[in-house]
């Protein structure tokens, strides 16, 4: 996820019932001077995107690295059980 002009501290990543959550705060504050003005804008809003992830995903080894306003996320998948045929007898 890109999210420029955001801090790591105002970033959370969460997994709750097989979603994945990222929500966080930007807040910005701009000034600016000149010989016969002073100009100060502040704006600030809320984020957040959720994401079902399947079932194969193992949710015990997400990471989360957040750097420059990139945010990512890995999620390795789950060791597949080995399947195996089984031959259904019909009556």
């Amino acid at each position: 996820a890109e999210i420029p002009g955001v801090r790591k501290d105002d970033v959370k990543v969460t997994f709750d019932n097989g979603v994945l959550t990222i929500s966080g705060e930007r807040q910005e504050e701009h000034e600016e001077q000149g010989w016969r003005f002073h100009r100060m804008e502040r704006s600030s809003g809320c984020f957040m995107r959720s994401f079902t992830l399947p079932a194969n995903a193992d949710t015990t080894a997400l990471k989360a690295h957040f750097h420059d306003g990139l945010l990512d996320v890995e999620i390795p998948k789950a060791a597949a059980a080995p399947t195996t045929a089984v031959s259904v007898p019909i009556d």
